[in-house]
């Protein structure tokens, strides 16, 4: 646990990381790990209906009846807009998603969930459940609960310092 001086100096940016603490570091190798473990095998459930990862939270993000700007759907999902774009349009072609202009500022681009992209993203939510199920398995409901505390506020932290570099 770092004391509060260091603590304020880090999420500041100001001061210089120990060398010998990089010896021990565990949380970013493993936080890695998982990322890419995790991301590889939703790849493997996704494409059972031929998705690739990202498409899924794009998707997820998505309201029936409702539309959302471009930059809405680059700032809820920590990419550019120009990511969000290519996403689009492969999601378009599949006929999952439809693009608009924006009623009141037409160079504003809408985006709207087709009915084929409710039933994926329904399929989407299906798979999410099922690696849950796998991944929680063996664990028992209060080791679940501190450990989503502690790494909702792991991507708190990491949203907000994100948010500041971009």
């Amino acid at each position: 646990m770092l004391d509060q001086e260091t603590s304020t100096k880090l999420s500041r940016g100001s001061a210089t990381p120990d060398p010998t603490a990089t010896a021990d570091a565990r949380l970013v190798p493993t936080l890695l790990s998982i990322a890419k473990s995790t991301r590889a095998f939703l790849a493997l459930l996704l494409a059972e209906i031929d998705l690739h990862p990202g498409q899924d939270q794009l998707l997820h993000r998505l309201e029936p009846g409702e539309t959302v700007s471009v930059s809405m759907l680059a700032d809820q999902l920590s990419v550019r807009p120009s990511t969000v774009s290519k996403m689009l349009d492969r999601l378009i072609e599949k006929e999952l998603v439809v693009r608009a202009a924006n009623n009141r500022d037409a160079r504003r681009t809408m985006v709207a969930l087709t009915a084929r992209g409710e039933e994926v993203k329904e399929k989407v939510r299906t798979i999410w459940n099922r690696l849950e199920q796998e991944l929680t398995a063996a664990l028992q409901p209060d080791d679940i609960n501190r450990l989503l505390g502690a790494l909702e506020q792991v991507d708190d932290l990491l949203t907000v310092k994100l948010r500041r570099l971009r």
